[in-house]
C-alpha cells in the first residue's frame, strides 16, 4: 500500500491467493454457529437440485420436438404434458437458484460482516507508529475494496462458477453416454482452451489493475490529505499545487485504465473465437447425425440447448473470473493488515490494573522512536498519588513522549514505569488506559455533535453528568447560546470550532470520564490568557487530590505543581519547586525571565484580541 515492492513469480502469486481463500472459507464455516453451516449444507441442496433440473430441461425440448417431427400431412399430437413439464423445470430451475441465494444470505454477510469488524478491532489494536507511517485514507479503501471482494466472491464463486463447472461435467457424461465421445471432446476441448486463455490473459491485466489500484488509492490519499488541510492551503496559496500533485495520480490512474480497457478488447475477442470455433464444431456433428440418421431433429436441438446452456455462464465467467482475481487481490490487501503484528500486547498473564492512589514511577526510562535517536535518556521521577508534577522544556525535549509512554502507546527501550508499584507492561492495556485521563495538545474531535464528543469520555454518563463537565471546562453557556445547543455539529476534526473552544470540549471530556490519573499535555495552549485563568482553575479543582501530570511550555500555568521537572535533551537537567527552582537561577529561571519578557506584550495583545472575537461570538458562525 505505500510503495509497489517487488515483482510476485505467478507461483507466489497464486500460493497466496489460495491462502487468503483458505482463510475466507473459515468465516464461511465458523466454529459454534451450527445455525449457519446448516444454511451452507441447504444452500448447497439447492444448488444441486437447480442444476440437475436445468441439465434435464434440455431432454424436455427434445421430448416436445421429437412429437412434432411427423410427415407432412400426419395428423399432430401436441405434447401437452412435456410443454407443461418442460415450462415447471424451468420455473423450478429459477426457484430452486432464488431459494440457494436467499438461505446462503445470512452466511455470506455474517463473514463480511465478521471480517470487517476483525480487521477494524485489529487496526484500533495496533500501535500508533503504525498508524503514525499509514495514511487513513489508503486504509479505509482497502478495507473498502476487501469487504467489496468478498461479498462478491461468495456471491459469483460460490454459485456461479463451481456450478459452471458442475454442469460442464454432467453435460459431457451425457453427450459421452448419449452420443458419443467426440462430442465431449469437443465440448471439453473448447471449455478448456477458453479457461486457458482466459486465464493467461487476466494474468497479463492484472498487473494493470493492480497500477490502476495503487494510483486510485494513492489519488484518494492526497485528496483528503489536502481537504483536511484545508485551511493549510488557503494559508500558503497552494491550491494550483496541490491539484496538480492530485492530477498527477489521476493521470496515472488514466494511463493504468485505458490499458487495461484495450486489454479487455483482445481477452473478449479471443474468447468470442473460441466459444464460435467450438459450437460450430459440436453442431456440424449434430447435423451430419441427423444427416446419417442416427441422429433425431431433437438429438440436434438437445446438442444446440445444452451448449447454449453452457456457453452462457461460460461467456460470462470470463468476467467473473477476471472480477474475482481481482476480488482475491483486494481481500489480499485487507487480510495483510490483519497480518500486521502488534506492537504493544497484554502479557499472557496481565491482569488489570489495581489502584490504590495512582503513584507513578519513571526509573531510569529510557526511549528511542527508531532505535538512533535518543529521545529520553535515563529518566527518573515520581509522581505521588495525588499530587502534580510538572514537566517543561524546550520543543524536541521528549516532553509529550512521556505521556504516550505513560499510556504505553509505547514500550521503553530502557527502564520501567509503574503505577502503584505494578509494571505497566504487566497489567491490561485496558485498565491502564481506562485509569488514566488526557487533555492533548492537538484536539480532534469526531465529526458529531458537541453533545457526543464531550458523551465519549464516558459514554454511560447521564445528559446531567454531561452538563455538569461542560460547566467545570467553562463552555457550557458558549454551547446554549448556539442555535442547535449541545446538538451542533462541529465538522470534520472540529473544524467548525475554534481552537479554544476545541479545547475546551476536550477538558469536558476528561472532566466526564473521572479517571485517577490525569495528563494535561499543553492543555491551555490554545485559549488566551483570561479564558486560560479560568479553565486553570477549574483544572486544579478537578485534579485536586489526584495524581497529575502537566507538561507544559507556558511556565505560568504550572508555577502550584509539587515538583517541576525541566526535560532538557532526553534528560532531567533540574527538578524542584517553582521558587526553589527560580531561586537557582539556572535553566529554569532563565526560560521564565524569557517568557515573562517575550510573553507578557503578547498575551495582551491576543486576550484583547481574543476577547473582542469570543465573548461576543456569533453563534451561527459556529
Amino acid at each position: 500500500m505505500h510503495g509497489h515492492g517487488p515483482p510476485l513469480d505467478a507461483p507466489k502469486l497464486e500460493g497466496r491467493q489460495l491462502a487468503t481463500l483458505a482463510k475466507l472459507m473459515g468465516f464461511l464455516w465458523p466454529a459454534g454457529r451450527l445455525d449457519l453451516k446448516s444454511r451452507v449444507v441447504v444452500a448447497l441442496g439447492f444448488l444441486v437440485a437447480a442444476k440437475m433440473v436445468t441439465v434435464y430441461v434440455p431432454f424436455l425440448y427434445k421430448g416436445a420436438v421429437d412429437a412434432l417431427d411427423v410427415e407432412a400431412g400426419a395428423p399432430i399430437l401436441i405434447p401437452t404434458g412435456i410443454i407443461i413439464a418442460y415450462g415447471m423445470a424451468r420455473m423450478f430451475s429459477q426457484a430452486f437458484a432464488e431459494l440457494r441465494d436467499a438461505t446462503f444470505a445470512k452466511v455470506g454477510q455474517h463473514a463480511v460482516r465478521a471480517v470487517a469488524l476483525g480487521t477494524f478491532r485489529h487496526l484500533h489494536a495496533l500501535s500508533l507508529r503504525f498508524h503514525l507511517e499509514r495514511r487513513t485514507g489508503g486504509l479505509s479503501r482497502a478495507i473498502e475494496r476487501g469487504t467489496k471482494g468478498i461479498d462478491f466472491l461468495l456471491r459469483f464463486s460460490l454459485f456461479n462458477v463451481l456450478p459452471t463447472f458442475f454442469e460442464i461435467a454432467m453435460v459431457s457424461i451425457i453427450l459421452v453416454v448419449a452420443y458419443n465421445v467426440w462430442f465431449a471432446l469437443v465440448t471439453f476441448v473448447s471449455v478448456v482452451g477458453y479457461i486457458t486463455y482466459t486465464f493467461l490473459v487476466t494474468e497479463w491485466r492484472i498487473k494493470l489493475r493492480r497500477q490502476m489500484n495503487e494510483s486510485d488509492a494513492e489519488a484518494n490519499t492526497r485528496a483528503i490529505d489536502s481537504l483536511l488541510n484545508f485551511e493549510t492551503v488557503k494559508y500558503f496559496g497552494n491550491e494550483a499545487h496541490e491539484a496538480a500533485r492530485f492530477d498527477g495520480s489521476l493521470a496515472r490512474y488514466q494511463r493504468a485504465a485505458v490499458a487495461s480497457q484495450t486489454s479487455l478488447a483482445v481477452l473478449n475477442i479471443g474468447q468470442g473465437v473460441i466459444i464460435a470455433a467450438g459450437l460450430i464444431l459440436v453442431m456440424g456433428m449434430a447435423a451430419q447425425g441427423v444427416a446419417d440418421g442416427w441422429m433425431t431433429l431433437g438429438d440436434f436441438v438437445l446438442v444446440n440447448t445444452f451448449l447454449i446452456q453452457l456457453y452462457q455462464p461460460l461467456g460470462f465467467l470470463g468476467t467473473v473470473y477476471r472480477e474475482i482475481k481481482q476480488s482475491l487481490i483486494d481481500m489480499e490487501r485487507m487480510f495483510e493488515l490483519l497480518e500486521v503484528e502488534r506492537e504493544i500486547e497484554d502479557a499472557p498473564d496481565a491482569r488489570p490494573l489495581a489502584l490504590s492512589g495512582g503513584d507513578i514511577v519513571f526509573d531510569r526510562v529510557g526511549f528511542s522512536y527508531d532505535g538512533k535517536r535518543t529521545i529520553l535518556n535515563e529518566v527518573s521521577f515520581r509522581v505521588p498519588a495525588g499530587h502534580t508534577v510538572a514537566i517543561v522544556g524546550p520543543s524536541g525535549a521528549g516532553k509529550s513522549t512521556i505521556s504516550r509512554l505513560l499510556y504505553r502507546f509505547y514500550e521503553v527501550s530502557a527502564g520501567a514505569i509503574s503505577i502503584d508499584g505494578q509494571d505497566i507492561r504487566g497489567v491490561t492495556q485496558a485498565s491502564l488506559r481506562e485509569a488514566i485521563g488526557i487533555v492533548p495538545q492537538d484536539t480532534v474531535l469526531f465529526n458529531d455533535s458537541i453533545d457526543y464528543n464531550i458523551h465519549y469520555g464516558r459514554t454511560d454518563a447521564s445528559e446531567r453528568e454531561r452538563r455538569r463537565a461542560a460547566e467545570l471546562a467553562r463552555i457550557d453557556d458558549f454551547i446554549r447560546r448556539l442555535p442547535e445547543g449541545y446538538d451542533t455539529q462541529v465538522g470534520e476534526r472540529g473544524l467548525k470550532l475554534s481552537g479554544g473552544e476545541k479545547q475546551r470540549v476536550a477538558i469536558a471530556r476528561t472532566i466526564l470520564k473521572d479517571p485517577a490519573i490525569l495528563i494535561f499535555d499543553e492543555a491551555t495552549s490554545a485559549l488566551d490568557t483570561h479564558t486560560e485563568r479560568e479553565i486553570q482553575a477549574s483544572l486544579d479543582a478537578v485534579s485536586r487530590d489526584r495524581t497529575t501530570l502537566v507538561v507544559a511550555h507556558r511556565l505560568s500555568t504550572v508555577i502550584d505543581a509539587d515538583e517541576i521537572l525541566v526535560l532538557v535533551e532526553g534528560g532531567i537537567a533540574e527538578r524542584g519547586t517553582h521558587a526553589a527552582l527560580l531561586a537557582r537561577g539556572e535553566v529554569y529561571a532563565a526560560m521564565w525571565a524569557r517568557q515573562q519578557e517575550e510573553g507578557e506584550g503578547a498575551d495582551a495583545a491576543r486576550d484583547e484580541g481574543d476577547d473582542e472575537a469570543y465573548i461576543p461570538l456569533d453563534p451561527t458562525a459556529v
